[in-house]
């Protein structure tokens, strides 16, 4: 990153090859159309929707704690109530105009924490009525989300988190009128591959290697349509890879380039790209970042675990799409082999590239693998990187950064993460701020040190490496850790699994 300007078992993973990547929340999830009070749940949970009544009262407790005041509409709040034999929690939703996915995901955070605070174990939750199938996905990530934990190298006593007296709920029942059991199914898929992209993301780089999400990937191989290839330092060199060998030679760690296709049942449509930039811990190399914060550059490889973790949940799904992703995995060091300032090289496409700054290390990884993609049959290409700081000044922790040079296939991944509540804005893409990437000795540079408009160029640069593909780029530095989303409170948050999953499913439905 360039601080300066860049029946399926539901409770295991793909990643869990040779039980090193388990899943961090074995939660259950069952679906019923009885009514919450006639089901086994110690604890259920209504919703509150401004101006109306509880449908399912029990003894008029919960209708009278609204009437109360106790109980309220307002968003996230939350009351507690017993009756029926059965503890109620009741949160707030707002105005049902209001009403949409991200919303319910956050008040389930909030419901699942007070569950936990009240030790409940089997959790009930009411699906409002009259609501699409959406919102019942919703809740079940919501759920699942704020249930992960990443506490692999935390000490446990003898009673382990009871010790602590911390407990977990052990299942989380959808309550309905309808059978909404695949959409429950559904939603966990795609939410346990979030939280095992969480796992590769909070993991410490001495065991997040290039390596290691290489033995990630191949665990991938085993899924129905998945196909997975992986190159090392030779690779790069037989296919030319000058620009993404540079930022490898610095680290005695041998860089990965993954390449995994899948091929859905029927698949039609045109074949989906998806480019992610894994720098597994970025130093900044000789132009190297102040120590203040460095621990957080394990983060640096957020893009390339979204694809997988995407890669996973498309293929559980069984999704009727084609796709082509590349992930380009590598440290960023110091030492007597690495590039400096000053250096050319030459990317896969035949280009040179006079580097500027060697903390502007993803986008000349990211080069070859766009290049790769394209040569690998993409014909809609997205790569999704933590690229600049630049975008988490311009944008924070609320959208992610959107470029592209097709202003159809930008709106179509705009619209997916709209609907999945990973949001995005869009950042002009002018010829003028190119120019600002032009080099006096190479075809182009890696960064412009006049410090301007530093998102922009980066994807100027990306964009000399998509041919004729109609390409979409998502910066996530300001997404992929420390958001404080509800549901994803610390560490890595997985940002972007959800988005490429809706994606391949709008190109199923315009197929």
């Amino acid at each position: 990153m360039y601080w300066g300007g860049e029946s399926y078992d539901w409770h295991h993973s793909a990643f869990a090859c040779s039980g090193r990547w388990l899943p961090s929340c074995p939660l259950l999830v069952e679906t019923t159309t009885d009514l919450p009070q006639d089901t086994d749940a110690d604890t259920a949970v209504i919703g509150v929707l401004d101006d109306e009544k509880i449908h399912h009262d029990v003894d008029g407790a919960l209708n009278g704690l609204v009437a109360a005041g106790e109980a309220k509409a307002k968003f996230r709040h939350l009351a507690v109530t017993h009756a029926g034999g059965k503890r109620w929690i009741l949160v707030g939703l707002g105005a049902r105009s209001a009403l949409d996915g991200e919303r319910v995901r956050m008040a389930a955070a909030s419901a699942l924490g007070r569950a936990r605070e009240l030790g409940a174990r089997r959790l009930c939750w009411e699906v409002p009525h009259k609501v699409g199938d959406e919102i019942a996905a919703a809740i079940v990530e919501g759920t699942l989300l704020t249930a992960y934990r990443y506490d692999r190298f935390k000490g446990k006593g003898p009673d382990g988190d009871e010790e602590n007296g911390r407990t977990d709920v052990d299942a989380l029942v959808i309550s309905a009128h309808d059978d909404l059991s695949a959409v429950a199914a559904e939603a966990q898929i795609v939410a346990t591959a979030v939280n095992t992209t969480r796992d590769l993301q909070n993991a410490p780089p001495n065991e997040m290697a290039p390596r290691h999400l290489a033995d990630a990937a191949r665990a991938l191989g085993e899924l129905d349509g998945v196909s997975v290839e992986v190159e090392g330092r030779d690779g790069l060199r037989r296919l030319g890879m000058g620009s993404f060998g540079a930022v490898a030679q610095g680290s005695d760690e041998e860089p990965a380039l993954i390449t995994l296709k899948y091929e859905g049942p029927d698949a039609t449509g045109p074949v989906l790209g998806l480019v992610g930039k894994a720098v597994t811990f970025d130093t900044g190399g000789i132009s190297i970042k102040p120590a203040n914060k460095m621990s957080d550059m394990k983060f640096d490889m957020s893009g390339g675990a979204t694809v997988l973790g995407a890669i996973e949940a498309i293929a559980r799904l069984a999704l009727p799409v084609r796709l082509v992703a590349v992930v380009g995995a590598t440290e960023n060091m110091p030492s007597g082999h690495a590039m400096r300032p000053g250096d050319i090289v030459r990317a896969a496409n035949g280009l040179t590239i006079e580097i500027i700054n060697t903390d502007a290390e993803g986008r000349l990884v990211l080069a070859d693998c766009l290049t790769h993609a394209v040569n690998e049959g993409a014909e809609r290409l997205v790569d999704i990187a933590t690229l600049t700081g630049a975008i988490l000044t311009a944008l924070g922790h609320v959208h992610a950064g959107l470029f592209g040079d097709d202003d159809a296939w930008v709106e179509q991944v705009a619209a997916a993460g709209t609907q999945t509540g990973e949001v995005t804005w869009r950042l002009p893409m002018h010829g003028d701020y190119a120019k600002q990437m032009d080099s006096d000795v190479a075809d182009l540079k890696n960064a412009d040190e006049s410090r301007t408009a530093g998102s922009i160029t980066a994807a100027q640069f990306l964009h000399r490496f998509t041919g004729d593909v109609p390409w979409a780029h998502l910066d996530i530095a300001g997404m992929a850790w420390g958001t404080n989303k509800p549901y994803a409170a610390k560490g890595g948050t997985g940002f972007g699994v959800r988005l490429f999953v809706e994606l391949a499913r709008s190109l199923t439905h315009n197929s």
